[in-house]
This record gives structure tokens, sequence and C-alpha cells, in this order.
């Protein structure tokens, strides 16, 4: 008797998305057989396994974990008939690129449906989500967390993965105070999204298997809130579904994958940081979010910036440490941290460019449009100390630190620090507040 043939597939990601699409969708499936993963955008993911522990019964060795560059090899060597793209941050030409890619070396190349993907919770979820990396989802996620609290409405924070080290410790990872950043030594990239968090009195969730975090979660909260991680869509399905645009970058939210998916699904949409932002490009980014979703609520807000330390930066020479994700490849040459330098009156913002060091200096080939900025990339202990090094070897006065990580705490700097914070403030459109009041009342919940 023949026996049953298993499609072979290879899944294409960047740690954090691919995973879990394979939790949900392949790990108990015998119709078929994953190859490899394949990894992109971010060090040490590639060469590593993803571990028996979560790759289930049917891959009792795990499963190797490549650099995308091989993909190609990959397929022919194997005999891999599809590739399953499960990226949380892209933009239309690179889907392009890659289909290309794939679809030249024999394979098919294929994007999993939104709803497939998601589990169904229990408990209320609120879901924030944005169309690029960098639009300003944590000054949202943090605004509606504040609201429960103040209303007493039991929740948690359960945080899109991030599954950068050993990735049999992460399965499950429940923060609830800052020294737990130690038990689990997260890297800095981890720590920018939970400590605005934990500093709040907010429990957070995060790890590798999230049906096993929904489990958790919904022991103790009656409401799950979704800090969403990119531009990437829920892992679970949302009761209020909030999607941040971000008008410094005009027409992104339409050219954006899958950041256009999150604003046609929106409830909300909240035009993030109008602030800082061209009149012009506001009212482009609001034209198309009407066009696209004119079902959609609609939110503008500010990004409002301090500092801890103003007096600091006041006529000084300042170096600018800007968070990572955000001006690599989110794709924004300055963020933060270079608007509170100037608000705050430096004398001069140093380029740090020709100080940098290692993996840091080779962040200014890989992404050009990165301007006189330091970003924060500390995916290992080995770029951490590189990071280090760099900032301590440009010759400021003081560093501001536009990552909401607290670099302090992970490197001796040779300057005095200046922390950046960022809030939300809504100037017009609907009210946010009144939005998710309205959502709480509907579910009994106020």
């Amino acid at each position: 008797m023949q026996r049953y043939k298993r499609r072979k597939i290879i899944i294409m990601g960047a740690a954090g998305r691919d995973f879990h699409n394979f939790n949900v969708l392949f790990r108990d499936n015998p119709d078929y057989e994953v190859v490899a993963f394949t990894a992109g955008q971010l060090p040490n993911i590639a060469g590593r396994r993803y571990p028996p522990e979560l790759a289930g019964s049917l891959y009792p060795e795990g499963i190797p974990i490549y650099p995308e560059e091989e993909i190609s090899r990959l397929i022919r060597e194997y005999g891999v008939e599809e590739v399953i793209l499960s990226y949380s941050d892209l933009k239309a030409e690179d889907i392009v690129w890659k289909d290309a890619v794939v679809n030249t070396a024999g394979a098919d190349f294929t994007l999993l449906g939104v709803e497939k993907t998601m589990l169904k919770s229990r408990k209320a979820v609120i879901a924030v989500t944005a169309s690029r990396t960098g639009a300003g989802k944590s000054t949202v996620s943090r605004y509606i967390a504040r609201l429960l609290r103040e209303r007493r409405v039991p929740y948690v924070v359960v945080r899109h993965p991030m599954p950068y080290g050993d990735l049999r410790e992460m399965i499950v990872q429940r923060f609830s105070s800052l020294e737990d950043l130690e038990r689990y030594k997260p890297t800095i990239e981890e720590r920018e999204e939970y400590e605005p968090h934990l500093r709040e009195g907010s429990i957070v969730y995060a790890g590798v298997d999230y049906g096993k975090i929904l489990e958790s979660a919904e022991k103790e909260a009656e409401v799950i809130l979704w800090d969403g991680g990119n531009n990437d869509w829920p892992f679970y399905v949302p009761d209020l579904y909030i999607t941040v645009l971000d008008p410094t970058r005009p027409g992104d939210e339409l050219a954006s994958y899958p950041g256009l998916i999150n604003l046609m699904k929106a409830d909300v949409i909240v035009v993030n940081k109008v602030n800082i932002a061209r009149k012009e490009d506001i009212d482009k980014v609001v034209e198309n979010a009407k066009r696209v979703n004119g079902k959609a609520k609609l939110v503008l807000a500010a990004s409002e910036i301090t500092v801890d330390n103003p007096e600091l930066i006041r006529g000084k020479r300042v170096l600018v440490v800007e968070d990572g994700p955000t001006v690599t490849h989110g794709s924004l040459g300055t963020a933060a941290g270079y608007e509170a330098a100037k608000k705050y009156g430096a004398a001069e913002i140093v380029d740090p460019r020709r100080y940098a060091v290692g993996s840091i200096r080779e962040a200014y080939e890989k992404y050009p449009q990165l301007g006189p900025v330091l970003p924060a990339m500390g995916y290992g202990e080995q770029q951490i100390r590189e990071l280090e090094e760099s900032i301590n070897r440009v010759p400021a006065d003081v560093v501001v630190l536009g990552t909401p990580a607290d670099l302090s705490r992970l490197m001796k700097l040779n300057k005095p620090a200046v922390h950046v914070r960022y809030e939300l403030r809504e100037v017009g459109g609907e009210k946010l507040k009144g939005i998710v009041e309205e959502f709480l009342r509907n579910k009994g919940l106020l």
C-alpha cells in the first residue's frame, strides 16, 4: 500500500509570526511536513532549531532554521512544494521580490488568511495594531491600559512575540515587575516594549506558544489587550480592532504588509503624530484611511514628547539613541529622541556614524535611511557590548535615549543620559476614551 505523501513546506519569516503560524496550523497537521523555517531581518535567529518541546510529536528532532538567503537551495534540495510567507513587517515590493525568488526555485508562494491564524478568546479582546513599525502603537496601548486600570477592569497586556532567546524557556512568559526582566533576560528590543507597561503597573504576557499564553491570560483578566508588533495583525480575534497610522510616512499605509490589512479591518483608526507631521501629509493619510475603510471611527492624536532632565540637553552636544525597529526596518531616519533633542535646545546633534563599531556600523549600510542617530540594537550580548562601545566613543556631552528601554541598566555609559517619554493626546475626530468606554459597557464590564 502506497504511503500518504505529506506536502513539504518552508515557513519564511523573522522569528515571531512564523512560529505562531506553525503552532496554529501545522504543528499537529499530518498533511504537511515543515522542512524548515527561514529567517531574515534579524540577527542570531538562523542556525538554531525550533525545539521539539514546541514542534510537537511530528517533529521529534525539532525543525531547523536557515538564513533566508538559502531558500532557493532548500526548495530544490528538499523538494519543497510551498513557501508560507510569515512576516510581520514588509513593504509591497519586498513581497514581489520574495515571490519571484520562491517561484523561480519551483515552489508555490502563499500568504495565509487572517482568520486562519487567529485564536478565539473567551474574554474581550482589544487589539492595537499599526500600518508601519514605529507608528506609535505603544502610546495607544498604554493609554488604553490606563483607562482600564482607572475603571478597575481586570486586564493583562499580551505582547506580540520577540523570541530571540532560548525558545524552550520562552513558551509562556509573564512579566509583572521590572525584576522579571532580569529573570528572563530579554533583548533590548523586548525591553523597549515591556518596560513602559511594567513601570505603569500592567502585567505583560509574551513568549512563543500563544495558545498556552491565552489560557494563562484568561485566568486573571476580563480584557486581553493585544499590544501588536511591527505592523502585524493580531494573534487573537479582536472584539475592538484599533489601527494606528503614521502621517510622517504618508502613503506607507497603502504599501505595507500586513499593515494595509490592519487598515482595512480596523474598527478604529488612530492617525498619530499630528503634532509633528505636515498638514498636507495628515490630510493625505486621513483621505487614504477614509477611502480604504470609511466605516471605521477616526481619531486624531498627538504624540507628546517629554524628557526627565531637559536642562541636560539645552546648549549641549547631544548623542541621540533611537528605538531600534523604528529606524531600521521601520524605515524612519530619526524618531522621538531626535525630536526631543531639537525641542529642548541641543546645541549640536552629533552624528555617530563614524564612531559606530561592529554590527552597529553595519546597520548604516543595511538601512541607508538612518539619520544622525544610533539605533538601539541589542539582539545578543555581543551586540549590546557593541552598542555600549559605540555610545561611549561618540564625543558628546549627554545621551538622549529615545528608546523606551533603560540602557543604563544594561551597560556602563561614560556620559549622562536623558530618558525620553512620549504619550498619546487626543486632538480631534472621535474620542478614543469614549469609544473604549462604550465598548466596555457593551461587554458588561462597566
